[in-house]
């Protein structure tokens, strides 16, 4: 053998031209090698883009197609011009947590308004104490990333620090809570629309999949255009926001209150429930689906450009500053003017406040408009983290390797792909309504939080690095912040269906523990333990050779049979006994000498009597046994349906026999 481990007299890539030399009697053999589909770089072969384009005009029609909507493939060097900068990180990574500021102070009201309106008095303390708990959920997060720069998040904190099992339930709380972050912003942005296009409330969840699907198509073309894309809307809103809070500050500061706009239907002034402690905490859960979306920057640190850490920081410490300065603003507003919300979510309360301070002219529609798109797209944060999560999960063996692979985009194709899939079957089944969905959010997220935020005291106990006492105390602090906020939130939200959740999640902690365990046995079933062994030698095999009728096809798999081994054998399943006596007369007529065996099957059964047959024929011999299944391939793709695909049919149910080879031999008309 060579240094390349290749046998001389095989053929290769490289092609061996003989050549007349100048003088009479001179020959040498030229090297001329595939420089268009491959090249040689470091010892090896490299495939070109010329070796990816698929061989038919309709297999190139289709790429161009597919390069069109989703880009030319990338190749894995590129991948460092596809990472993100702050600017454009802030668009993607920060956008779940800044766009919750348009509908979080909505959905404490809504809470506090079953108890009258007067009750609303207490949006802007609860406000107050959700931003704090927020600047405790970034410090945090700020030592996730310096400890962690290589990304993985709640995930591999946990893991890390607390064990298998601990960080198996901070992944699947993710995993459900980035699928819940699609599903509420797409439900949030198509209700902004619908505040301002009242006709189209009955058409939320057909726009919303809509939504879903423009998000999935822009994450698959890659992480740098979807920064590119989403970039404008979230400046857009910002600005918007900034502007609109501005005038209102200076309007309520000047004394020149607005009245406030009515809704299409407002809620009862005087309420049906009484104000408890526990209906103010409920109001409290509700409205901390503002502090979703930290975890993404965590996350999603190995997608930032060099320095990762300190850009990832910067990007983390904006989208807080830029969330609460939105949040309290908005709700001050609200609660000034005295805006009370919808009850039927035909208007939101954005759009209340907006409409009481600028009327319905272009500002309105410009703030309504940036929320609606910065809402949708805020959902692009879980086609952010929930790809690159699964990724991590797949390369720890947790969930299927298709996750881990990149596609022609270097994006986690599979992952999107299945995430847009369960997002649009979560808004089905809650007619995209923001309140129905809120129950069930952020219970994910504070458990991850609380669990990510122990097992740093852990490693900071464990390791004491200078200075480790106070980040030990300010992720202590942050553990029980997080964890009081998952009680508070589990309690208050259980039976509005946050119990949903707590059967999902150790569901599927038994389901990532399953496919480890499925991967492990592989593993061990597959490893090469001593590689100085040669190749062991084998008998020749028993050869069976299904046949359906003496044709080229029938000749083509006999011919390679009878290649591979001298003990080859046909088989035919007739349906009777006179077409089975005239199968034999016409085998007993053709040349070769191959043995035939005929099976009649009166129930005109097929594959079953075949099947049966070469179990029997197994067991009685002491030879590895092949199949060797002749199959006629059609010149055009509809021409399959024309044809019984018995042999797709046969090789299925042989792919679960044990101790069988099966042979495709597939015949093109173009052959003969």
């Amino acid at each position: 053998m060579d240094s390349h481990g290749e046998r001389g007299d095989l053929p290769g890539l490289e092609q061996l031209v003989p050549k007349q030399g100048r003088r009479p009697g001179d020959r040498y053999v030229r090297i001329v090698s595939p420089r268009r589909e491959f090249r040689r770089a470091e010892g090896h072969y490299v495939a070109t883009d010329a070796a990816i384009l698929p061989p038919g005009q309709t297999g190139r029609i289709l790429a161009g197609i597919r390069h069109k909507l989703f880009g030319r493939p990338l190749a894995t060097e590129a991948e460092g011009s596809e990472r993100l900068t702050v600017a454009t990180g802030y668009a993607i990574l920060a956008s779940d947590n800044i766009s919750s500021s348009a509908y979080a102070t909505e959905e404490a009201m809504r809470v506090l308004a079953l108890a009258g309106v007067a009750a609303l008095s207490l949006t802007m303390p609860i406000a107050l104490a959700i931003v704090g708990v927020l600047a405790v959920v970034v410090l945090s997060q700020l030592q996730v990333i310096k400890a962690y720069p290589n990304g993985g998040g709640s995930y591999v904190v946990t893991s890390d620090n607390l064990g298998r099992v601990p960080g198996l339930i901070a992944a699947s709380s993710l995993l459900i809570d980035y699928v819940l972050t699609v599903a509420v912003s797409t439900a949030a942005g198509v209700a902004a629309i619908t505040s301002f296009a009242p006709a189209l409330h009955d058409m939320r969840v057909p726009l919303g999949l809509a939504f879903i699907a423009l998000l999935a198509i822009g994450n698959l073309r890659g992480i740098r255009e979807a920064g590119m894309i989403f970039a404008i809307p979230t400046y857009v809103y910002v600005l918007s926001l900034a502007g609109l809070i501005g005038y209102g500050l200076f309007r309520v500061i000047a004394g020149d209150v607005p009245p406030p706009a009515i809704p299409p239907d407002p809620v009862p002034s005087t309420g049906i429930a009484a104000l408890s402690v526990l209906l103010i905490l409920r109001a409290f859960a509700s409205g901390s689906v503002a502090l979703t979306g930290a975890e993404a920057v965590a996350n999603g640190v190995p997608s930032m450009k060099a320095p990762e850490t300190r850009n990832a920081s910067m990007t983390l410490i904006l989208m807080a500053i830029t969330f609460g300065t939105i949040f309290l603003g908005l709700t001050f507003l609200a609660q000034a003017i005295g805006v009370v919300p919808d009850q039927r979510e035909q208007e939101t309360l954005n759009s209340l406040v907006t409409r009481s301070l600028v009327g319905d002219g272009f500002p309105y529609y410009l703030v309504q408009v940036s929320t609606a798109v910065i809402l949708a797209l805020a959902a692009n944060t879980g086609f952010t983290g929930f790809p690159r999560l699964a990724a991590v999960l797949a390369n720890d063996r947790f969930m299927p390797r298709h996750f881990a692979d990149r596609g022609e985009r270097l994006a986690f194709s599979f992952g999107i792909l299945v995430l847009a899939a369960l997002a649009s079957l979560v808004l089905i089944a809650f007619g995209g309504s923001v309140t129905a969905l809120i129950p069930l959010y952020t219970i994910g997220v504070f458990l991850a939080f609380t669990l990510s935020q122990t097992g740093l005291v852990r490693r900071w106990l464990r390791l004491r690095p200078g200075g480790w006492k106070v980040t030990a105390g300010i992720n202590g602090v942050g553990a029980v912040v997080t964890g009081v906020v998952l009680v508070i939130t589990t309690v208050t939200k259980f039976e509005h269906g946050a119990w949903m959740v707590l059967i999902v999640m150790p569901l599927l902690v038994l389901l990532l523990h399953g496919i480890s365990t499925h991967y492990t046995a592989a593993q061990d079933s597959l490893v090469v333990e001593d590689l100085r062994q040669d190749l062991p030698k084998l008998p020749q095999p028993m050869v069976i050779v299904p046949v359906a009728r003496l044709d080229r096809t029938a000749v083509h798999a006999l011919t390679f049979a009878s290649s591979i081994s001298d003990h080859v054998r046909a088989v035919h399943i007739a349906t009777s006994h006179e077409t089975a006596a005239a199968f034999q007369l016409r085998w007993e007529a053709w040349a070769a000498d191959v043995p035939l065996e005929v099976i009649v099957s009166p129930y005109r059964s097929l594959v079953p009597p075949l099947l049966t047959y070469i179990e029997r024929v197994g067991s009685n011999s002491d030879r590895p046994l092949t199949i060797v299944v002749s199959q006629f391939v059609p010149r055009h793709w509809w021409e399959f349906f024309l044809h019984s695909q018995t042999a797709f049919r046969l090789k299925l149910a042989l792919l679960f026999r044990p101790d069988t080879i099966v042979i495709d031999v597939p015949y093109h008309p173009r052959e003969s």
